[in-house]
């Protein structure tokens, strides 16, 4: 017998051969499983997204020459506000001046159509804007969508990764709230929920002040509105954020200061006024809406605040059509986050919108907020005393530290934002939007200016069926009219019904 045979030979098992190979397949998944996750978290926690950023570079490529300044936060930080359009144009109060076209209310409500509608307009938005941005809910009147379609439009653009704002006049019941932001079971749908309310003297079917005489009427209205976001967070743990909005003509322009006065004693995070325009319902016009500017807004708000607010450190797209100041408030005492005479501001806010310009925070959990800010302060390090000395600056300016604190246990600390949005005249936009479309320039100085700032707007809405990004005057100036027709063919009020013959 040779050596060979004596030693015995393995002969491998197929069903072990199989079990093995069954293992390296399942390793090498996991493996790559565990690599896509985290792909996954280093994208999800890089300070700016890529597509952010590249949303953010061609924004500032399409802005006008006039408006790229050291103060212009489009295409820097921000890609501007979004809106929705033709998903719910009905309204049951009556406005003077109403944006909105003259057939809007000859349109139902329909829960399907808003829906579909938001899911298109903002999944458009997401492809062209990034995977971040904020978002109005807008049409006519957002509370009268049944509540869970209400809730299922702000689900679809939190889908979209957009922070949605629900825009309002104000005039519904806590329990309609509590509709839309819990499900049928109690369970919270939503961390946080942001609504703007608008409130002025010139709307007319508000129930218990249908006719306002004065903006004082409202202020009882005004403070109902904003308890119901504070009684929310105490009975069900959802955080808010609220704005106050109101429309500004020659009849309450002088009204102007004393609703800021009240309002800031409210817990609003935002007072936002818009001075009329010949734009929507003309049978809602009145005499001498260009009387009234934008800076004539700003001094009466400056009046109400009591000090000065300096606006001129940042800038959204063009000044004539937006101004936008920070404030801390702390106690009486209104502290503006940048101020634009101290030149330390103004290089920190270089500074800062250079290397930390497109960070989003919004509907993001903090672990994720975290982990961005370390990485940002990691990339730049010397940027932690920047932070730091406008800080101790902003602190200088509210009083001191040992005010600050005060404030905050007394529940007086909060941040406040102030904002100016100036409407064109449709007359105006029509003609300007038609050269823009030729890529012509008008050579009238009148058009030319609304073509500049056309094209430098910050609001914008979304047509998927044309591939085209339009600003708010212009849905509102040309646009509105014919959708509204077709709504009104699409969702007839009275549905034609088929009868045999």
């Amino acid at each position: 017998m040779t050596p060979e045979a004596t030693v015995p030979h393995h002969v491998p098992k197929p069903w072990l051969s199989r079990r093995a190979g069954r293992g390296v397949r399942r390793g090498t998944a996991a493996a790559g499983k565990i690599a896509a996750l985290l792909r996954s978290l280093e994208l999800g926690t890089r300070p700016v997204h890529p597509e952010s950023r590249a949303a953010l570079d061609r924004r500032w490529s399409e802005l006008p020459e006039h408006v790229k300044t050291p103060a212009q936060l489009l295409g820097r930080t921000a890609v501007g506000c979004e809106g929705t359009h033709g998903v719910f144009p009905k309204c049951n109060l009556t406005c003077t001046p109403c944006y909105h076209s003259a057939d809007a209310n000859k349109v139902p409500i329909d829960g399907g159509h808003t829906v579909r509608g938001v899911k298109e307009q903002l999944a458009f938005l997401r492809r062209l804007r990034g995977p971040r941005g904020h978002a109005q809910l807008i049409g006519g009147e957002v509370s009268l969508l049944p509540a869970g379609d209400h809730a299922a439009a702000l689900l679809a653009m939190r889908a979209a990764g957009r922070e949605p704002m629900s825009m309002t006049h104000g005039d519904f019941d806590y329990q309609y709230l509590l509709d839309v932001a819990l499900e049928p079971t109690g369970r919270a749908r939503f961390r946080k929920v942001s609504f703007a309310a608008h409130f002025d003297s010139l709307m007319r079917g508000r129930r218990g002040v249908p006719r306002p005489l004065t903006e004082a009427e409202l202020n009882p209205f005004r403070e109902r509105f904003a308890a119901m976001f504070t009684d929310l967070k105490r009975d069900h743990g959802i955080s808010s954020y609220i704005a106050h909005n109101m429309t500004v003509t020659p009849a309450n322009i002088d009204l102007v200061a004393g609703v800021t006065t009240a309002v800031l004693d409210m817990p609003f995070d935002m007072l936002s006024f818009q001075p009329a325009a010949y734009i929507g319902d003309d049978r809602r016009w009145g005499k001498g809406f260009t009387d009234v500017t934008i800076d004539a807004v700003w001094d009466r708000i400056e009046e109400g605040a009591g000090q000065r607010i300096p606006w001129q450190g940042t800038q959204f797209g063009d000044v004539r059509c937006n101004r936008t100041a920070v404030v801390l408030r702390a106690g009486e005492n209104q502290a503006p986050l940048l101020d634009p005479a101290d030149h330390k501001d103004l290089d920190a806010r270089d500074r800062l919108l250079a290397h930390f310009g497109g960070m989003y925070f919004g509907g993001t959990p903090h672990w994720i907020v975290a982990v961005k800010v370390i990485r940002a302060l990691l990339a730049h390090p010397r940027d932690v005393p920047v932070i730091l000395g406008l800080g101790q600056r902003l602190a200088s300016r509210a009083g001191g530290l040992r005010r600050i604190l005060a404030a905050a246990r007394a529940g007086r600390l909060a941040f406040r934002t102030f904002v100016v949005h100036n409407f064109m005249d449709a007359a105006d936009v029509a003609p300007a939007w038609d050269l823009m479309g030729k890529g012509v320039a008008s050579e009238d100085p009148k058009i030319r200016e609304v073509q500049e700032r056309l094209g430098a707007c910050m609001y914008t809405m979304s047509h998927p069926e044309t591939g085209q990004l339009v600003p708010a005057c212009v849905q509102h100036s040309v646009l509105d009219p014919a959708e509204n027709a077709g709504l009104r063919k699409l969702l007839p009020l009275t549905p034609k019904v088929r009868t045999e013959p």
